[in-house]
């Protein structure tokens, strides 16, 4: 009963979390004439990564490698496959030409780069300061990319600096507990009915630490944000491994056999394939392509259990 008490306290302080997150992100946009999709390719999307930069450092910290690289390499697939996908189900999620020109490219490559540094069996410190640096330099070019001419209609009002600063601040304080009391009351019961430690930590953290991401975009398609839905999930996936995976390996070498990693590896590079070619070819991505993301996102946990 406690487990069950603390999976509806998370979703709770999730939805309310992301409510605060959106609604003081979008101010932020309109304050300083920036795109929603930039606001969620980098305050949202960085922001809702933070349980999976505290996951993965804490377990790399701790030795346990398969849980630090399997904790991104889960994210990125859950990112796409289930919270991509259930948003576009029930809203078609559009992209923009710097999206396609820029950020879908970028993720690609950021899906591709675990490949080659893991190959070796091992992601080292100048992998890692490479990797970071990377993050630093695609951070500073999208920063000037130029302003859109027309502003989104965001349906919000601008609030004063210090109060739009604390929501998101406080909305970020939310989202990030509310995924570890989910994660907690999730893992014990998982544990009660005898699921293995290797499944928990491929399904429950990584879902779990990517539920800030959920919580955030799914109010975002409430309020009919598709913007900032995107760029919240791209630039969550590409921070995942530009970011966490750089600074990680920066701290302490991470050393793992290709072939522990190998399977899900590919399949996080099959799902970004996918939503790249779906967004390509229509600009969008419609409910069938999220129904047909979610439900290879299932599969893929059914194959796992």
């Amino acid at each position: 009963m406690l487990d069950v008490l603390l999976i509806l306290l998370g979703v709770g302080l999730l939805y309310v979390g992301g409510e605060l997150l959106v609604r003081f992100a979008s101010s932020l946009a309109l304050r300083f004439n920036l795109s929603p999709l930039v606001i969620g390719l980098t305050v949202v999307a960085f922001g809702t990564s933070a349980p999976e930069l505290a996951a993965t450092l804490t377990a790399a910290l701790n030795g346990s490698v398969a849980i630090a690289t399997g904790n991104v390499i889960g994210s990125n697939t859950a990112n796409l496959g289930l919270i991509l996908g259930l948003c576009a189900l029930l809203l078609p999620i559009g992209i923009t030409k710097s999206g396609l020109r820029r950020d879908i490219p970028i993720m690609l490559f950021a899906a591709f780069l675990p490949l080659l540094w893991f190959v070796d069996g091992e992601m080292n410190r100048t992998e890692g300061l490479i990797t970071f640096v990377m993050l630093i330099i695609y951070l500073v070019w999208m920063l000037r990319t130029p302003k859109a001419a027309t502003q989104e209609d965001l349906s919000v009002h601008t609030h004063p600096l210090w109060l739009t600063l604390l929501g998101i601040i406080g909305g970020l304080a939310l989202l990030v507990g509310g995924a570890q009391v989910l994660v907690e009351g999730a893992s014990n019961l998982a544990r009660t009915f005898g699921v293995p430690e290797k499944v928990i930590g491929l399904t429950l953290v990584a879902v779990g630490t990517s539920l800030p991401e959920l919580a955030s975009s799914l109010v975002a398609v409430l309020k009919r944000h598709t913007d900032m839905v995107l760029g919240n999930i791209i630039g969550s996936n590409i921070f995942n491994v530009l970011g966490i995976l750089g600074l990680s390996s920066l701290i302490i070498p991470l050393e793992q056999p290709f072939a522990d990693l190998n399977v899900d590896l590919f399949i996080m590079i099959a799902f970004s394939l996918v939503t790249a070619l779906f967004l390509i070819t229509a600009k969008k991505l419609v409910r069938w392509e999220g129904f047909t993301l979610m439900g290879a996102y299932l599969g893929y946990v059914v194959w796992l259990f």
